[in-house]
């Protein structure tokens, strides 16, 4: 390998080379770095043209850097977390009958998945369930509209995105969160069984935190239906075929989950698994 070796002297001045002398810096202004100060400054920030909007959570998960102005403020966030849980328990406290149920925002409504959605959420909610969703478009719509059919309570918890998630249409109860995990925590709390309709990143984090919470005994047993046979068998074979036969995990682990490719099949296996001691419940 030959490395062509530049004499720095004869090398032409630009921005990248030339030489700075720094000035003596008065007041700790760091505007020319564009890191904010205050929350007034970080919004003005996020106004600028081609910005990547931060949120709530990527402040709170970076990593600190040296001399980081927010390094002093993470044991304060600790507050507005609270007050966010404090929140969605004081929203959600009425709903004892939840069914949760997640796929893509990106599904169409002439697709036949989100007609599928439409009428699990109808026959849960025509049951005595309360249906629970993310609260966006695609499935999570499909969902909340075929609990609106029927009058059911129909639960959207909304999640601030660096792109703006505008809440759907057919929500009787709607919350807007800053921080995933405090999300998260609602749909485990009040859910007492997870229907997921094929999607992506988001959709396979709620299966598999659902499936590991259910498998370290960190929450009750309850019904996962995985909707669509078709999206999910490359996924199921691999977890067959790979980590059971690895033993990385048991067949008891994937006897969690129930595959259908009806809405009534689901209703039926939520309903007869969860359905006498929820529907039970006294309707608050």
């Amino acid at each position: 390998m030959t490395v062509e070796w530049r004499d720095s002297k004869r090398m032409a001045v630009t921005k990248a080379n030339k030489k700075i002398t720094k000035k003596p810096i008065k007041t700790p202004d760091r505007a020319k770095t564009k890191v904010p100060k205050t929350v007034a400054e970080a919004k003005k920030h996020q106004e600028e043209p081609g910005y990547w909007h931060l949120t709530d959570d990527e402040v709170l998960l970076r990593s600190p850097e040296p001399e980081d102005e927010y390094k002093t403020s993470d044991s304060w966030r600790v507050l507005r977390i609270t007050g966010e849980f404090i929140s969605g328990f004081d929203h959600l406290a009425t709903i004892t009958r939840g069914v949760s149920i997640f796929g893509s925002a990106r599904t169409h409504p002439d697709d036949s998945y989100y007609a599928a959605a439409r009428e699990v959420a109808r026959l849960l909610g025509k049951a005595g369930f309360d249906i629970i969703t993310g609260g966006g478009p695609g499935i999570m719509e499909a969902a909340n509209r075929g609990a609106h059919d029927v009058g059911a309570t129909s639960v959207g918890c909304n999640i601030e995105l660096p792109f703006e998630q505008i809440p759907n249409e057919y929500l009787t109860k709607s919350l807007s969160f800053k921080y995933f995990f405090v999300r998260k925590t609602m749909f485990i709390k009040y859910s007492n069984a997870y229907v997921i309709f094929p999607g992506g990143f988001g959709t396979m984090d709620e299966l598999f935190e659902a499936l590991t919470l259910i498998q370290t005994r960190k929450i009750r047993n309850f019904p996962v239906v995985m909707f669509g046979s078709q999206y999910w068998r490359g996924l199921l074979a691999w977890l067959t075929s790979t980590m059971l036969n690895e033993k990385m995990i048991s067949e008891e682990d994937l006897a969690l989950i129930h595959l259908t490719d009806s809405p009534h099949d689901a209703v039926k296996f939520i309903v007869e698994t969860c359905g006498p001691q929820v529907l039970g419940k006294k309707k608050v």
